[in-house]
């Protein structure tokens, strides 16, 4: 036949066995892979600069402007309408008038680190942390936002950033799990457990809560009434029952996650009381996270065990702000001037002390502390006085693990709206967590619906490390 009265016909009829094998080759090479299912520790792709991860979720949008990134143009035009884009969630903000930030800014440290009077202990470290005022996100409602914080995606079922650090690296202590979460005991921020699942990786990898008050480990220890022979007896037959169901369901991860935490709740028995004891804490070790004081007390507790934890060898600590004033504590669309003050008040000593304790106790280099919420506010008013979301622009900050202490990176507007100078997204943020844990972001990958899934996705979101941030100056990846 002419090469140039080649038909559709005759060439999908003429080709059809060869696209059939190129299709079964993909099924084949798409089978179902074994899945690392235990927490032993992992060695790292390269050296890594710190050994764990506390993440300090700032639920409900902090204020840029109102908090570490001071606005002179924005004071100055206070009043005056604004024309912005069309990302306003609610009523209220429809005049597009400027509002000035109500708190003074002053310097502090040898660093020169801008921060509001609002603050009052966080100034205190401008010369511990690194100030990152030109993040972006993709999303301006809480539960979208939160979402692409934890997992670097908007959207549901995807595993958390924990998870995937603790299944690249297992836990250095294989009687606690290697990633443990701390919410208020009063209830859950928005979200709950998404901010915190494994998605489709192993069950095993995700966030284990931990409580802050009463028994920190629920349903942890056998009742009274039950002797240790009995207790024995009754864990060893449902091993043998899991064990059997096992053999018919091998791929069910939720069951084998399920045996694992039976053998880790045995070993938990013996450690994990004593890790969580704060009883055991000196006097001024307690009054420094604000454990004397009503308002602070329940976020400092959380921050002290967030402290013992990793010293204990947990992998990833993540610890949730207070559900007061509301669940989405920095949610201020009505009064800055009261709303940022109320939760100042609630979480700052306790985040401060965190810093400062691992710095004394020789933790902070090779503990990671990140401070970040899932967005920022507008520079307009809403209901007057309050202001709405902002994905374009947000600050952040962290500490120790090998970032930069002192400095300041990137930039806002005249306004604060937007981020004009070394955006940084969520995935370049995750990218770089992992980097300073020994992660090649690249690399971690979980195969899953025919593809090798990772937490950065490289070729849709174009994640870097951002080597500015770090003092091992890394050249961007």
């Amino acid at each position: 036949m002419n090469e140039s009265m080649i038909s559709r016909r005759w060439l999908l009829r003429e080709s059809g066995l060869g696209l059939g094998t190129v299709a079964l080759a993909q099924l084949l090479s798409g089978a179902p892979r074994k899945a690392r299912m235990d927490l032993t520790p992992r060695p790292a792709a390269f050296e890594p600069r710190a050994k764990a991860v506390i993440q300090l979720v700032q639920n409900g949008g902090p204020s840029q402007m109102d908090l570490f990134d001071p606005k002179p143009e924005l004071n100055k035009r206070h009043g005056q309408p604004f024309h912005i884009k069309a990302d306003l969630q609610g009523l209220g903000s429809e005049s597009n008038l400027l509002m000035a930030c109500p708190f003074e800014f002053r310097k502090h440290g040898r660093s020169g680190m801008d921060f509001s009077s609002v603050l009052t202990h966080t100034p205190a470290l401008a010369d511990d942390i690194c100030m990152i005022r030109s993040m972006v996100s993709e999303h301006n409602n809480h539960t979208e936002a939160l979402i692409m914080l934890a997992t670097g995606k908007i959207f549901r079922g995807r595993p958390a950033l924990g998870a995937w650090v603790t299944y690249a690296l297992g836990s250095e202590n294989q009687n606690l799990p290697g990633y443990v979460v701390l919410r208020d005991p009063e209830g859950y921020n928005t979200n709950a457990s998404l901010n915190w699942d494994a998605g489709w990786l192993p069950a095993l990898y995700a966030g284990t809560e931990f409580q802050s008050e009463g028994e920190p480990v629920l349903n942890l220890a056998p009742p009274k009434t039950v002797s240790a022979a009995v207790q024995r007896e009754k864990l060893d037959l449902i091993a043998r029952l899991n064990e059997a169901h096992r053999k018919h369901y091998p791929a069910e991860s939720e069951l084998e996650t399920r045996i694992r935490n039976y053998e880790l709740a045995a070993r938990m028995q013996l450690s994990a009381t004593g890790v969580l004891d704060i009883a055991s804490e000196s006097e001024a070790t307690r009054k420094l996270y604000g454990l004397d004081n009503p308002l602070t007390e329940s976020y400092g507790r959380r921050c002290l065990m967030a402290r013992r934890l990793v010293e204990a060898g947990v992998r990833f600590v993540q610890v949730f702000p207070p559900i007061k004033p509301s669940f989405q504590p920095w949610d201020s669309h009505s009064s800055i001037k009261q709303e940022v003050p109320s939760i100042c008040a609630r979480i700052e000593q306790p985040t401060a002390a965190l810093v400062s304790d691992l710095r004394s106790r020789g933790l902070l280099d090779e503990t990671l502390v990140v401070w970040a919420g899932e967005f920022g506010r507008q520079p307009v008013s809403q209901n007057e006085t309050g202001r709405d979301h902002n994905k374009r622009a947000f600050s952040i900050w962290l500490a120790g693990g090998g970032v930069r202490p002192g400095y300041v990176h990137g930039a806002t507007d005249d306004f604060g709206y937007e981020a004009v100078d070394r955006r940084m997204t969520i995935p370049d943020l995750h990218a770089t967590i992992l980097h300073q844990l020994g992660i090649d972001h690249r690399k971690l990958t979980y195969w899953h619906n025919g593809r090798d899934e990772s937490l950065t996705d490289v070729a849709l979101t174009g994640a870097r490390v951002v080597g500015d941030i770090l003092t091992n100056e890394v050249a961007a990846a």
